[in-house]
């Protein structure tokens, strides 16, 4: 069930499915920790659904305002709940539409029960919702948490990092369990001189790296197998500060004992693509001269154009020398 969409939300309750049903839990947690003030208050429901809800808090002394932002939920409200007093049902969006519906005085409880984890920018909503808070009001989130939740429906659900999240910045926030439900009871929002601004996602940093031209005295270009056994030039991403060409130093010196001079690499080209979704700037570097030699390929051993190089262990994978052509 994890839709996106005013249409999906708009097919699913045309089609007369629901959410799961308002638990005897529920009703005595909401009694204990949210009782309507004596003569009565004002309760607002957000994603109300087919107002069971809603009925259920008009019923113990609230005023409720019901808002969906589905027509099909709120028909299906009006027409199972006809003789329901003291609800007003809202078609309203509170992620996206303007609050002027609701009711300027303010609410003594707020209620999002089974729909948090469909919220996109759930920090935003609550901080909004906690500015039309009543002294002393309790905003309360009813919801399924990912520890009791089948796999395959875990879209509908909050893990207890998510859980946490929605606290942060209340002055109280108390988690209670009803039936497997996390209901987390939050009052006194931290917030309310505050803008929230939806702030677009953080830039992917760039990667960097170098790859490494190293030939001998035939030569040969070294080349290390790959863990997709292709042959590949040596090299990886820089460390730190590093600049391209000591990081391609670094790379066959601890691969394969060749032992180089930043000093004496320069950079011959820079490849700038995509990978993984993320920029990657890639440097080619020449190398020369080197000391040492590759641990593996003996003396006399030299591989011609016709005489395939031993393979040998190198860093990741194997390594060996092929004649530059």
């Amino acid at each position: 069930m994890g839709y996106t969409s005013r249409e999906e939300w708009q097919r699913h309750f045309a089609d007369g499915m629901g959410f799961r049903r308002l638990g005897d839990v529920e009703r005595a947690l909401l009694a204990e920790h949210a009782p309507a003030p004596d003569g009565g208050g004002r309760a607002l429901e957000v994603g109300c659904g087919t107002g069971e809800l809603a009925v259920h808090l008009s019923g113990v002394g609230y005023v409720v305002d019901a808002a969906d932002f589905t027509d099909s939920a709120l028909a299906r409200a009006r027409a199972e709940h006809p003789d329901a007093r003291g609800v007003r049902w809202l078609r309203l969006d509170v992620e996206r539409d303007d609050p002027e519906p609701l009711d300027a005085d303010g609410y003594d409880l707020i209620v999002m029960r089974l729909v948090a984890a469909f919220l996109r920018d759930r920090s935003r909503v609550l901080h909004g919702l906690g500015q039309r808070l009543r002294p002393g009001g309790a905003l309360v989130v009813i919801t399924p948490t990912a520890e009791n939740t089948p796999a395959h429906r875990r879209d509908i659900a909050l893990d207890e990092g998510e859980i946490r999240m929605l606290g942060a910045g209340w002055q109280q926030a108390e988690q209670l369990d009803a039936d497997g439900l996390a209901v987390l009871v939050l009052r006194g929002p931290g917030h309310v001189d505050t803008t929230a601004v939806e702030m677009d996602a953080p830039p992917v940093h760039a990667q960097a790296q170098a790859l490494a031209v190293v030939t001998d005295e035939y030569g040969r270009v070294l080349l290390g197998r790959s863990e997709r056994n292709m042959w590949e030039l040596p090299g990886g991403k820089t460390v730190g500060g590093e600049d391209f060409a000591a990081a391609a130093v670094r790379e066959p010196a601890e691969g394969t004992g060749l032992v180089a001079d930043p000093a004496d690499a320069y950079v011959v080209t820079l490849l700038a693509d995509v990978s993984h979704g993320a920029p990657r700037l890639t440097a080619v570097v020449r190398i020369t001269p080197h000391r040492g030699r590759h641990r593996d390929l003996g003396p006399g051993r030299p591989a011609g154009r016709r005489t395939r190089p031993r393979p040998v262990r190198a860093g990741r994978g194997r390594a060996a020398h092929a004649r530059l052509s």
